[in-house]
């Protein structure tokens, strides 16, 4: 894959430094169309960090637990504060097969409250690294060294796309529509830099992958690239928390392709991991 000069390196250490301590309050690439753009926009918190490995982002990670909480809700009915995780690992890190689900996938939208879709693909995949390598997956021998999960064992993704949607709903079924406050996720191997602003003229540095964070009437509240850490192996985290519940959907694009070819040139290919949101309440 893509080897890099010691300068290179060097900056590398510099951006993991920065960015594991960075939360910070900012506007970030707000849809200037949108009227959450206003005088009454409120910008979110927001929680980001990248680098080489785990322990990169292990802290930034527990902090954003700690501002929704600290209290992991896991598979119980509705709650009034507290968090959701899903980390893909199928409650233990021994579980390491390969599953595949259909578009929508619906497996945690009664149990955690979140539904994924993807607008183009054909399904999702639950997988080690070496399962998403495999044939009947990607069919990619390379992604079996160059993406590392956060939390062992498994990724997540989507096929045929790089475009997941996630929608939320109240733990416990029922199928009522829900709204969060905040909403982060782990990704592996971002390689491509965060950028500067939404178009050409403001300098976009061609960053890899975005998250889009949206209200109940379909409005963009708030949008950001994921920050990058180049290399095999990387990690990065990229959340934020609102004031109030007004999340309803969210939007990912992870890399600048679906998963499938090299990394070869600027072509990115991104996997996610864990998935962390403030507990569901109903709109």
């Amino acid at each position: 894959m893509k080897k890099f000069v010691l300068a290179a390196g060097l900056a590398l250490v510099v951006l993991s430094v920065s960015f594991t301590s960075a939360v910070r309050r900012v506007y970030g690439q707000v849809d200037e169309s949108a009227t959450t753009t206003g005088a009454d926009f409120e910008a979110p918190t927001v929680y980001q960090a990248a680098g080489p490995s785990s322990n990169s982002i292990q802290g930034i990670v527990t902090e954003y637990q700690t501002a929704l909480g600290g209290k992991n809700n896991n598979n119980d009915g509705a709650h009034t504060d507290g968090f959701r995780v899903i980390n893909w690992d199928g409650g233990s890190p021994a579980v390491v097969a390969t599953t595949l689900s259909p578009n929508p996938f619906a497996g945690f939208q009664t149990t955690r409250g979140a539904l994924f879709t993807t607008p183009d693909g054909t399904g999702f995949v639950q997988a080690p690294p070496s399962g998403l390598a495999s044939e009947n997956v990607f069919n990619n021998p390379s992604y079996a060294t160059i993406f590392t999960p956060f939390s062992a064992s498994r990724l997540f993704s989507a096929i045929g796309s790089n475009v997941t949607d996630v929608t939320f709903f109240v733990p416990g079924g029922g199928n009522i529509a829900a709204t969060t406050r905040g909403f982060a996720a782990v990704f592996a191997d971002v390689d491509q830099p965060d950028g500067s602003g939404p178009g050409e003229k403001r300098g976009n540095r061609k960053a890899s992958t975005l998250v889009e964070y949206f209200g109940v009437n379909g409005e963009l509240l708030f949008s950001s690239f994921v920050p990058a850490a180049p290399g095999d192996g990387s990690l990065s985290f990229f959340g934020v928390i609102f004031r109030d519940a007004r999340i309803a959907r969210v939007r990912i694009t992870s890399g600048n392709v679906a998963p499938g070819p090299d990394e070869v040139g600027k072509i990115d290919v991104v996997m996610m991991d864990d998935f962390i949101y403030a507990e569901p309440k109903g709109q």
